[in-house]
């Protein structure tokens, strides 16, 4: 199970239609909540609240619903999306063990307790979260930290 995490102003709709053709041929379950803001908690309140609810809610409605492997949850998002994924999958390590972030502008983790997957990919020129202020860093503190990660840097945004 992949749950997508939508931009900052975005919606869920915008989040699955980005990877809906990798998910019709690998066949996941792809829930993808919505920020109950234009923009996620952490991002707009600098503290987590009401979007984590948001977020177990969907994550026990889709336990309900389907056979759900625990052993194979992911995480991620893009841009405000995908800094809320890296926050909250390196938060919950012991639920998620993959964290996808595209285009991440930061992380904030509480307390981490295990080294999950983690892969990040970002535009070389992407104007809105420059590479060098956002990504670049987040992998060199997560590198210092050990993390087994993969990460892709395109040319264009």
């Amino acid at each position: 199970m992949h749950g997508y995490l939508h931009r900052a102003g975005g919606d869920a709709a915008h989040g699955r239609s980005l990877l809906k053709h990798l998910a019709d041929s690998a066949n996941p379950i792809l829930p993808a909540p919505m920020a109950g803001s234009p923009s996620w908690d952490i991002i707009s309140n600098n503290r987590f609240c009401p979007d984590i609810a948001f977020i177990n809610q969907a994550i026990a409605e889709t336990f309900d619903r389907f056979d759900i492997d625990v052993s194979r949850l992911a995480t991620g998002g893009f841009s405000g999306g995908a800094s809320y994924a890296l926050s909250v999958g390196l938060t919950n390590v012991d639920l998620f063990s993959h964290i996808i972030a595209f285009s991440p502008g930061f992380f904030h983790a509480v307390e981490v307790n295990g080294k999950p997957r983690i892969f990040i990919s970002h535009g070389t020129a992407d104007n809105v979260l420059p590479i060098e202020h956002c990504s670049r860093r987040i992998t060199a503190r997560l590198q210092k930290q050990q993390y087994g990660f993969n990460v892709s840097l395109r040319d264009r945004i």
